[in-house]
């Protein structure tokens, strides 16, 4: 006996929305179990990119301002080195004040003028460093040349010297030639070097 056409039509949507409810199934399950976790870890990783691009761009601003501060540091380190240079050697007072009187006296040599006398001023401290001095008399010159040759090589010297200051006298107004007279003449040296030693003992 043949089934009526009515209940055949109720089993296939029966089966019909069976394998379209399984076929729905697989394409969530396909979709949170493989879609999903793609997008996530694309997501994610897009995030890392962002951070890290962050991160290179921070660690390369370091590095240029690291450049300009090592460029920096390399200018201090070489303007101290000659500094350092022009200063007085000697680690004491007396050792540079000698070194200073060797000096001049080669100056004086070197123009033609003699020396009277000399004579060590008391240092004096200019943080972070110690003015030596040195009074220097100087017997009468016959050439103005031989004094003007002399100031320039103490103001242009490889060290740092300076005429404190200076007193000169003619003595006969007729010979204006004939000069003498004297000069305060410093140098500086650190004052660390002095410091640094006392602590030692």
């Amino acid at each position: 006996m043949k089934k009526p056409t009515i209940l055949r039509r109720v089993k296939v949507s029966h089966k019909r929305a069976f394998w379209i409810l399984i076929g729905m199934l697989l394409v969530a399950l396909i979709l949170f179990g493989a879609i999903l976790p793609i997008v996530e870890a694309t997501k994610k990783m897009r995030e890392e990119v962002t951070l890290k691009k962050r991160v290179l761009l921070k660690y390369n601003e370091f590095l240029q301002k690291r450049k300009t501060v090592e460029e920096e540091l390399n200018r201090a380190k070489k303007k101290h080195e000659e500094t350092q240079q022009c200063l007085l050697p000697g680690e004491t007072p007396q050792l540079a004040a000698a070194n200073l009187q060797e000096m001049v006296k080669k100056l004086f040599e070197k123009n033609g003028m003699t020396i009277r006398s000399f004579r060590v001023l008391e240092p004096k401290d200019i943080p972070p460093y110690r003015r030596i001095s040195v009074h220097t008399e100087f017997n009468p010159v016959n050439s103005m040349l031989s004094l003007i040759l002399f100031i320039h090589d103490i103001e242009n010297h490889d060290k740092e010297l300076m005429i404190s200051e200076m007193d000169l006298l003619v003595p006969n107004p007729r010979m204006p030639t004939n000069i003498q007279g004297s000069f305060v003449i410093s140098g500086l040296m650190r004052m660390g070097e002095v410091k640094e030693k006392g602590r030692e003992r």
